[in-house]
């Protein structure tokens, strides 16, 4: 009789044990699940709402870029920037998103800047050779390998208000 009552305890604190393991791995899969949702869902910061690491003019960025685009990257990529310049260029796809192209009429360089969709209405008032404020993203750099210019790469881009 003993060991009937011994193979019940092992059957007990194994399913005891199952219960506990079951319990955790249910926890644990609920915050994942949890995280996950949270992260596919999140919304990127409205520029509009955060501070430009730096201000500079579109040929000065271009410039760096040029000269030594590893250390531009490293101060540059990632971070909001804002750029002034005069405008080469409006573009806008088939979906209806505005791209606008800052520099020098002279230069093939230029600061390519991706318009933030909340941002279409304002980019279509904008003129070419007028003189704009852009903050964005930067994201990139596009080197001229084959004399068509470089171009700096910003996206999620907004307008500046001029001062």
């Amino acid at each position: 009789m003993p060991a009937v009552l011994t193979i019940k305890k092992r059957t007990m604190k194994k399913r005891i044990n199952l219960k506990r393991i079951f319990w955790v791995v249910l926890v644990i899969a609920t915050a994942a699940g949890f995280y996950a949702y949270r992260e596919f869902n999140r919304k990127n910061k409205n520029l509009h709402d955060v501070e430009a690491v730096v201000h500079l003019k579109s040929a000065d960025i271009i410039t760096q870029f040029s000269n030594d685009e590893k250390k531009a990257m490293t101060a540059y990529s990632g971070k909001a920037i804002a750029i002034s310049g005069t405008v080469k260029t409006i573009d806008k796809d088939e979906k209806g998103f505005y791209t606008i192209v800052l520099g020098n009429n002279e230069s093939m360089s230029s600061v390519r800047c991706s318009i933030d969709s909340t941002e279409s209405l304002q980019a279509a008032t904008i003129q070419s050779n007028s003189t704009v404020s852009i903050k964005g993203m930067c994201t990139g750099y596009n080197a001229d390998e084959m004399g068509l210019g470089a171009d700096v790469i910003l996206n999620r881009c907004v307008i500046e208000p001029t001062k």
